[in-house]
């Protein structure tokens, strides 16, 4: 996937969703269509966040993510969890991806934004009623 086709699926998947309110948005195009940055922090209904961070490259058509961290927490800034590749857990069989829970860390492929969204509303909207 080419680097401004993805940076521009991620704006709309994010901008569609009228229940979330957009703290911030950084999405930059660092060298044209080749190497690019996300830098996003959501807030959901009950208050809780959710931060993305993303460092991009493309090599030919192929989109890497360098490095990425998708931050979820409650409205009193305590861990639900985390999806990031940062090589500090090498016993992790999918290192370096893998997520912080708060039973601890576990296995974990590279998620998208959408499969990070969909956890988030299933644990939003299965804890509601």
């Amino acid at each position: 996937m080419r680097l401004r086709r993805y940076l521009s699926r991620v704006y709309d998947t994010i901008h569609i969703r009228q229940e979330i309110t957009i703290l911030s948005f950084e999405v930059e195009e660092l060298i044209p269509n080749q190497e690019g940055s996300i830098k996003i922090r959501l807030q959901f209904w009950d208050r809780s966040q959710l931060q993305i961070e993303e460092s991009l490259r493309s090599q030919g058509s192929i989109l890497i993510k360098a490095t990425y961290s998708y931050h979820y927490q409650d409205a009193n800034n305590n861990l639900i969890f985390r999806y990031d590749n940062a090589p500090h857990h090498p016993h992790i069989r999918t290192y370096p991806h893998h997520k912080h829970t708060t039973q601890g860390i576990i296995d974990a492929k590279p998620p998208d934004i959408t499969d990070i969204l969909k956890e988030i509303d299933a644990l939003l909207y299965n804890n509601a009623g």
